[in-house]
């Protein structure tokens, strides 16, 4: 948690993230995806000043419980120092302890934002899909609560100004609105509506425009002059026998030779980041088999 201190931005964790969409659509199925097409509503987990601070967090880790679909799961939210915005005890269940910064005894409306972190970590706990080393699994945390529905309180919690700043979560703002991007391109909903930090709204389309990059990405129809350009190119360097090495493959696309058949390029999906592959052959519609998006492509 950022409390006062300097804010990280950029994308310095985008592969991560990246990796992490992936997994999420790799352990949960297209179709379980799908089912959290609507977002956790402002209201459900609003936190007035005169609400009872006890019965209020606990009414809205329940809700946010809810919206996870973990109806044996019950959070015991309770309030303490400490240097992290919050912690949460990985039992067997079905009782789970959550601590929250005592900050939030007098920031509340950001208890919110803190859960959906804590609760997704047991929502990912149950399914048995982590990371390695705990920075990159806060990183999934983070992406998962944002991706399945109730990030956008993560990075609403974000507030920057010349005296002060305050931001959750392990993802940059940036990088937050990047997966809440990605989100709305896939269920088409607008969460800047829901916005009261100013900052989060422009982290949010500074996010937006690097993931409408993804969809310009050769050999995708919507590429741009340039990066067509440079494919036709490279594509033209992989077909020459005697040229040096292909592209590696961890670049936007890279070409592989096709033995007996035709040569072959794979690129990102830009849904869910997984690699596809398709013959080099002109125009051909591809449709990736973890999230079904169906892509045009000019290989």
């Amino acid at each position: 948690m950022a409390n006062g201190g300097p804010v990280e931005h950029g994308y310095p964790h985008l592969e991560t993230v990246r990796a992490a969409v992936t997994a999420l659509y790799r352990r949960l199925s297209y179709n379980t995806v799908r089912t959290f097409s609507a977002s956790v509503a402002p209201a459900d987990v609003a936190f007035c000043d005169t609400d009872d601070l006890y019965l209020g967090a606990q009414r809205v880790a329940h809700e946010l419980v809810r919206h996870y679909r973990l109806p044996d799961a019950r959070m015991i939210v309770s309030f303490r120092e400490m240097t992290h915005a919050a912690s949460v005890e990985l039992a067997a269940g079905p009782e789970y302890f959550i601590e929250l910064n005592d900050r939030f005894r007098t920031h509340r409306r950001d208890i919110g934002a803190a859960l959906a972190h804590e609760v997704m970590h047991v929502y990912l706990h149950r399914l048995g899909l982590s990371f390695a080393g705990t920075r990159d699994n806060e990183i999934l945390t983070d992406t998962a609560t944002t991706y399945l529905g109730a990030g956008w309180l993560l990075l609403d919690a974000y507030r920057e100004d010349s005296a002060s700043s305050q931001k959750l979560g392990y993802l940059t703002p940036e990088e937050f609105g990047y997966v809440l991007a990605k989100r709305a391109l896939v269920f088409g909903e607008d969460p800047a509506v829901w916005f009261t930090s100013p900052q989060a709204y422009t982290a949010y389309v500074k996010g937006m425009a690097r993931a409408r990059r993804d969809e310009q990405q050769p050999p995708l129809t919507a590429a741009g002059w340039a990066g067509r350009r440079r494919y036709a190119r490279d594509r033209r360097h992989a077909q020459d026998p005697h040229a040096a090495a292909a592209l590696p493959v961890d670049g936007p696309y890279s070409f592989t030779p096709g033995g007996r058949g035709p040569l072959r390029v794979s690129f990102s999906c830009p849904t869910c980041h997984q690699r596809i592959r398709v013959p080099v052959r002109g125009r051909v519609r591809a449709r990736c088999g973890l999230c079904r998006t169906v892509l045009e492509c000019d290989t």
